[in-house]
């Protein structure tokens, strides 16, 4: 996997493929190993870029950081590739991610595929769920907050279950305090009204069961992006990609085409 440095930091990516680039975004505390699905797919036709965020994956880790950092590592490595025009497909955090790319590097993205959205919150979307349910996760460590929030977040629970364990095997897992400052980088952040800014043909994917960013995000999320389309898979949670994964496939091959 290469490695460039931003600002000191080190970042890791994929670089896979050749074609038109495709720039891959993971979610919060996962890393760039969970696109192991992607990858194998786009390859074929594709340059597949995916990235470790900093504080995740094989990317250097911090004591604190913002979810600017993380839009500003993504630019750098655009040009540090020296990438003129991209796709960017991003997930949950990374789909945040992918918002401000697309914000303030307009003429670079082409395409845009945003799933498990939202465009701001006051706090990480799982930081809300452990409030939302404070009858159900109080009094529990966070491990055991994470462990017991499962249901509430997915719907293919197997499906689910099978990527976090291929991801796990194939990348540097996040402890507990480096969990919580990558949640903290997530905090108060608003998109809403600079989302016009967007001119790439944009799609927004969400899952009915998705107790972390809910369909009624991601829906309005498309309502302030001109011209994006919004769809909801009714059999998914916070993975599409993972809970209905040739659908996504298959909408993701067709809208990128």
């Amino acid at each position: 996997m290469p490695i460039f440095k931003h600002r000191e930091i080190e970042l890791f990516y994929e670089d896979i493929g050749e074609g038109r680039p495709l720039l891959l975004l993971h979610g919060l505390t996962s890393n760039s190993a969970m696109f192991y699905r992607e990858i194998d797919f786009f390859k074929k036709e594709r340059r597949v870029i995916a990235l470790d965020s900093r504080g995740h994956g094989n990317s250097s880790r911090l004591e604190q950081y913002t979810l600017q950092d993380h839009i500003e590592d993504a630019i750098a490595l655009l040009s540090h590739l020296k990438i003129e025009a991209v796709d960017v497909l991003g997930v949950s955090m990374g789909s945040y991610i992918a918002q401000g790319v697309a914000i303030q590097n307009a003429e670079k993205v082409k395409k845009l595929i945003l799933v498990a959205t939202k465009s701001y919150g006051e706090q990480s979307s799982m930081a809300e769920l452990f409030d939302r349910y404070a009858n159900k996760f109080d009094g529990l460590s966070l491990l055991e907050k994470f462990s017991a929030s499962s249901s509430y977040i997915y719907h293919n629970q197997n499906r689910v279950d099978e990527w976090l364990s291929q991801t796990a095997q194939n990348s540097r897992q996040l402890n507990m305090k480096e969990q919580g400052i990558a949640a903290d980088a997530l905090e108060k952040f608003d998109f809403r009204q600079q989302l016009a800014k967007i001119t790439a043909e944009t799609l927004v994917i969400s899952g009915t069961f998705d107790g972390l960013n809910s369909p009624e995000k991601g829906r309005e999320t498309a309502v302030f992006i001109p011209d994006a389309t919004f769809m909801e898979f009714k059999r998914s949670g916070h993975a599409p990609n993972v809970e209905q994964p040739y659908l996504f496939l298959g909408i993701a091959e067709n809208f990128l085409e």
